[in-house]
């Protein structure tokens, strides 16, 4: 299945002054698919070391971190000849070696034609504990998400209806395909985005399958949590996980840890959502007390929501009917709105933003703030087409933002410098530029 980040990985290849390259991502988002399908499209091979499943490649780094010994060594073990022009080398699952990751150093410092990319699904959690063997500035870091609409588009062969998207967004134009879209959108919500899934749903149309195929993704990350934490942390992180929807299903979706257990404090249960983070689980986005930029500088770590990084995980997690989000009774679900501004978060981290949101002494809240360069945009969300809010026309007049967008089941348009985006058109965001 076609992905955004193949663009990204050949302006990396045709890059003047290459670094090895660091792929993140949660695990089952496509991260060893996308590399292998791009190296066997632009190089002449590809060497693909996995160091969890092949414990024999520790032994190879054991030694000194000599990018021309560890060549040598790697083509003898691999069977194939390593070209500095034309070979790309993927290790795989590398944070279970930390030499091997130690070892993008050097090959930056001494061996900088090679293509090196790296990838692992708990590479967050290995960067986090191992700063000390961490090739600072000599990497070039990237990071996966799962399939956003748009790609989930391109899998069920509906391009032409991205690219009609795109086009009624850059007008402002309502568009004829409106409610069709929209059950697109409904489908991806159950769905989400992680390839395995949308590969199956794409095929069969079957969300009996797909919601399988989700509960196993959770379960091996409940696993992850076992094998890559001690027993105490396994528990809390565990804990932590499964009070997000009950987060979620908050009138006020501001993460508390006393839903966690009763009692729960910070200073216990802080580095469980650490963890989540780094494993890429979780996305979490901060309040901020000023909507003026820099944005980080007005941050209030203490105060963050959590959302799943993909909708049909939070799905399932949940247990919530795909017959309530696709037939027309939706409407009185009343998790609805937490799937939507979930789906949003998402799509934002996946778009390349870093989202906030902003509440004013309790009483005004938007549900989410960019920065573009220097300027500042709120961003409504609502589930449905009713889009009367106080909260947006508060913070426009308190901080002057030059648009706003408001993201709903309404069409297309543009009125009082307000920007309405569909549900299913907020991949269109990225890149957006303001005239």
């Amino acid at each position: 299945m076609e992905r955004k980040i193949e663009k990204t990985l050949l302006q990396w290849k045709n890059s003047r002054n290459r670094l090895p390259l660091i792929l993140q991502g949660a695990r089952q988002v496509g991260k060893t698919h996308s590399v292998l399908y791009f190296g066997r499209s632009h190089f002449k091979n590809v060497i693909y070391l996995n160091f969890e499943s092949n414990t024999e490649l520790h032994r190879i780094f054991e030694r000194d971190l000599s990018p021309g010994r560890i060549l040598k060594e790697l083509s003898v073990y691999s069977g194939e000849s390593i070209f500095e022009k034309g070979s790309l080398i993927f290790f795989d699952e590398v944070q279970a070696c930390n030499r091997a990751l130690t070892s993008l150093k050097y090959f930056a410092e001494q061996a900088p034609g090679y293509a090196i990319i790296a990838a692992g699904s708990l590479l967050g959690i290995a960067i986090r504990r191992q700063d000390h063997s961490f090739p600072v500035g000599k990497v070039r870091m990237e990071y996966l998400y799962p399939m956003d609409f748009e790609e989930f588009l391109w899998a069920i062969d509906q391009k032409k209806s991205a690219g009609i998207i795109r086009e009624s967004f850059s007008t402002n134009e309502s568009c004829s395909l409106h409610n069709l879209f929209l059950d697109y959108y409904r489908s991806y919500i159950i769905t989400g985005g992680m390839p395995q899934v949308v590969k199956e749903y794409s095929a069969s149309r079957d969300l009996h399958f797909v919601s399988v195929l989700q509960r196993n993704i959770n379960d091996a990350y409940i696993a992850d949590m076992a094998k890559y934490a001690g027993p105490g942390e396994t528990v809390r992180i565990m804990a932590a996980f499964n009070s997000i929807p009950a987060q979620l299903a908050k009138e006020n979706h501001k993460f508390q840890y006393g839903v966690i257990k009763s009692g729960a404090r910070a200073a216990v249960y802080a580095p469980a959502i650490d963890w989540l983070k780094a494993s890429g689980v979780i996305i979490a986005c901060n309040k901020v007390s000023m909507g003026t930029a820099p944005l980080i500088a007005h941050e209030e770590p203490d105060s963050f929501k959590i959302y799943f990084s993909d909708t049909g995980l939070l799905c399932a997690k949940s247990g919530v009917s795909f017959r309530t989000i696709i037939a027309d009774s939706a409407d009185k679900s009343n998790f609805r709105g937490a799937l939507t501004e979930n789906y949003v978060a998402s799509a934002l981290f996946a778009a390349g933003y870093r989202p906030w949101y902003w509440e004013s002494q309790g009483k005004a809240e938007v549900d989410f703030i960019i920065q573009l360069n220097n300027d500042i945009i709120p961003i409504e969300v609502k589930s449905s087409d009713n889009v009367r809010s106080k909260s947006l026309q508060q913070f426009v007049s308190r901080y002057k933002s030059p648009v706003s967008f408001r993201i709903s089941a309404k069409n297309f348009g543009f009125e009082n410098n307000i920007k309405s985006i569909p549900l299913y058109a907020v991949f269109c965001i990225h890149g957006f530029e303001i005239q």
